[in-house]
């Protein structure tokens, strides 16, 4: 009857001008997923990482095998 929709991402990625980050706290351990500009460093958020499978998810919805992540 309910059933959970696929999350749908609306943040354009261009691999040519962006990158694919984690930004990760220090202090608290917060993780947000999301694309770096090449040209200025501008950092594009597009979803919490709370586990794994959130990072799965965000690493195929955009078709990505390697992500860095920043501190």
């Amino acid at each position: 009857m309910f059933k959970k929709k696929a999350k749908q991402f609306t943040i354009p990625y261009d691999p040519e001008s962006q990158y694919p980050v984690i930004k990760a706290s220090i202090c608290t351990g917060e993780k947000v997923a999301g694309f770096k500009s090449r040209a200025d460093g501008h950092f594009t958020e597009v979803m919490l990482i709370a586990s794994d499978t959130d990072l799965m998810v965000f690493k195929n919805a955009y078709g990505i095998d390697e992500i860095k992540t920043e501190y």
